[in-house]
């Protein structure tokens, strides 16, 4: 009788290491990433990749990378990548090449992790389930190491990291949905995917009471609780900055917010 193997993970090296030691390492990636891209049109695989050993811990905040000088996995670190490569190109290639390089990264279980948790701007609701796709096609291998993200005490599985990040997006998207994180995540994708201007609305509308809740220092938060106030507010968004808050999830949605809040204080 054979038993079945459990895929092995691997990260690129560049992300291993004390803090000064990843960074330099990511910055000259990206620098290395931008010329082949400038050359061949593609993203090549990263230079040098390494294990990452079951329960070893990932740092996937700066919150949680306090830097004792040990080395460690700072996936977080991967964010300064982005700084070298618009460097790297002309202006007028600069959004080709990101969105070029999402979806090479999208293509690789580290790349879906950092694409996901917490999700870099933009988040568009169909940009998102992209990346929710993506995170669910290496969910089984991503189940071996734990997660640091608010602090490096705390230690997530996968299951509790995607449910602190998103557990209420989900809600937003599908109230009562599965119990299961993975099957919520999987079934709020396919929703984001085939979503109508007028799904997004209604899965924002859903999401900003918790964030009126939530952030206490806004000033206007009856206001802000309206839901006919707040109807006409997202009707009036044109689409390019609707786009950005479509998929409601809580930072960018957050943002928004906040502007509405600055405006009632100048009326």
């Amino acid at each position: 009788m054979t038993t079945e193997q459990s895929p092995v993970l691997e990260f690129p090296a560049m992300l291993y290491g004390t803090k000064a030691t990843t960074r330099r390492n990511v910055s000259a990636e990206g620098r290395w990433w931008a010329r082949e891209y400038l050359k061949t049109g593609a993203f090549p695989q990263p230079r040098k990749m390494r294990q990452v050993p079951p329960g070893e811990v990932l740092l996937m905040h700066s919150g949680a990378d306090f830097d004792t000088g040990d080395p460690r996995w700072r996936v977080h670190v991967f964010v300064e990548v982005f700084m070298d490569l618009n460097e790297g190109a002309p202006k007028e290639e600069r959004q080709r090449m990101r969105d070029a390089f999402e979806s090479f990264c999208l293509s690789t279980p580290w790349g879906a992790l950092y694409h996901a948790v917490p999700p870099p701007p933009p988040r568009s609701a169909e940009r998102m389930a992209n990346r929710l796709a993506s995170l669910l096609r290496f969910w089984d291998v991503l189940q071996g190491p734990r997660y640091a993200f608010w602090s490096f005490d705390q230690k997530y599985t996968l299951d509790e990291l995607m449910d602190d990040s998103y557990r209420k997006t989900l809600e937003a998207w599908c109230p009562g949905g599965p119990a299961s994180v993975r099957e919520h995540l999987a079934l709020t994708m396919e929703r984001m995917a085939r979503a109508t201007r007028e799904d997004c609305e209604e899965a924002v509308l859903r999401m900003i009471p918790y964030l009126v809740e939530a952030n206490a220092d806004l000033k206007h938060r009856e206001v802000l609780s309206d839901p006919d106030f707040l109807r006409e507010r997202l009707s009036a968004l044109p689409p390019e900055k609707f786009d950005l808050i479509s998929s409601a999830f809580k930072y960018g949605l957050s943002g928004q917010l906040y502007a509405w809040d600055r405006e009632l204080g100048r009326h």
